[in-house]
């Protein structure tokens, strides 16, 4: 498809200048595997926060918030978040049951993509962004976050012929093969390939 290798020459380019910081910013992903059961659970509630919300906005409340995480009833946690500017009510009682459902998770899975299934199934507000999100943020590098501007990204490459109202579980999955055709067509994980696509469309890398 012509598109497509337009799409891998681009993807090229722009890696000649930002493969370095790419590098660091996984490295530094890598290194929250060895973050403690506490840390990887508010790593997980930034992931329930942010789905559908400003990154920097929810970054702030989830700064103000870390202390109450796995402490507060979701009532109080509710309170707390609303004076961050947190517009999702529901979340802290997602964060609130997740406490418990996460001891359903296996860490010590294998397969990555065994694991993610176990966050779809287990843990409320998580979908297959939600738990890609997650494990890439823990260094696991087989999948590329499929927000708003990734889908963006491909939308205007050609890649995909329009954004998905709605993300269902199939669209995810047929949407991520393609990307792994493009990453192995490059050379590089989904994660790496993931942080180029929010770029064409943000002009920055992701943070988190």
């Amino acid at each position: 498809m012509q598109s497509e290798k337009l799409f891998v020459n681009k993807i090229r380019e722009i890696r000649k200048d930002l493969c370095d910081q790419c590098a660091d910013k996984l490295k530094e992903f890598k290194k929250n595997k060895n973050l403690s059961d506490k840390e990887k659970f508010n790593e997980l509630c930034f992931c329930i926060l942010v789905a559908g919300s400003n990154l920097e906005q929810t970054k702030k409340a989830w700064q103000e918030n870390k202390s109450s995480f796995s402490m507060l009833n979701h009532k109080k946690l509710k309170k707390k978040l609303k004076k961050s500017g947190c517009r999702f009510n529901h979340r802290a009682s997602y964060i609130a049951e997740a406490r418990e459902t996460i001891k359903k998770i296996n860490f010590n899975e294998k397969d990555p993509f065994a694991l993610r299934e176990q966050f779809v199934e287990n843990i409320k507000g998580f979908g297959m962004k939600e738990a890609s999100h997650f494990l890439r943020n823990l260094g696991y590098e087989n999948f590329a976050i499929l927000d708003l501007h990734v889908l963006k990204t491909l939308k205007d490459n050609k890649i995909i012929k329009e954004i998905p109202r709605t993300l269902t579980k199939n669209r995810y999955l047929e949407t991520e093969r393609v990307l792994e055709k493009i990453a192995k067509n490059l050379k590089i994980s989904q994660a790496e390939l993931d942080m180029y696509l929010f770029y064409l469309d943000s002009r920055k890398l992701p943070q988190k």
